[in-house]
């Protein structure tokens, strides 16, 4: 595996990796335009955060985004979760980081849940997210 910083010629593979990874996770399609999740990437989660691509063989097997206290986005390609990649980028922000990370998971993601209870974060606080209509979780990881 080997892991890169973010480059355009990347974007055409990052967001259908990212959707399926998400729709596999999180259980229901995502009823959002590709063009629409590609803006959100470019001018929302791009300019607050660090991306960096985990590659395996040449493809890409996962992202995130993460800036000094939050992980924005952490998606490993279906098939290659539970192999590393998700705790080798996860350690690459917890090192970035001002002491403390949060991040938020949708409650229904079991996966994610159980993922990122076993890397130290504990459950902040509890919510809903309205633009998808599902119940949240924040999470917190601190340096001990």
């Amino acid at each position: 595996m080997e892991i890169v910083p973010y480059g355009e010629d990347w974007l055409a593979e990052l967001i259908p990796m990212w959707r399926a990874s998400f729709e596999a996770a999180v259980g229901i399609v995502d009823p959002h335009p590709v063009e629409e999740q590609r803006s959100y990437f470019l001018e929302q989660v791009l300019p607050h955060n660090q991306v960096l691509l985990a590659l395996v063989t040449g493809q890409l097997a996962g992202f995130i985004a993460f800036s000094s206290d939050s992980v924005d986005q952490l998606y490993v390609r279906p098939g290659y979760q539970g192999s590393g990649i998700g705790s080798r980028l996860l350690a690459l922000a917890k090192n970035n980081a001002r002491g403390s990370l949060s991040l938020y998971t949708f409650a229904r993601n079991g996966g994610a849940r159980v993922f990122y209870e076993k890397q130290g974060f504990v459950i902040e606080s509890r919510g809903y997210q309205p633009h998808w209509g599902l119940d949240d979780i924040r999470y917190r990881w601190t340096a001990s």
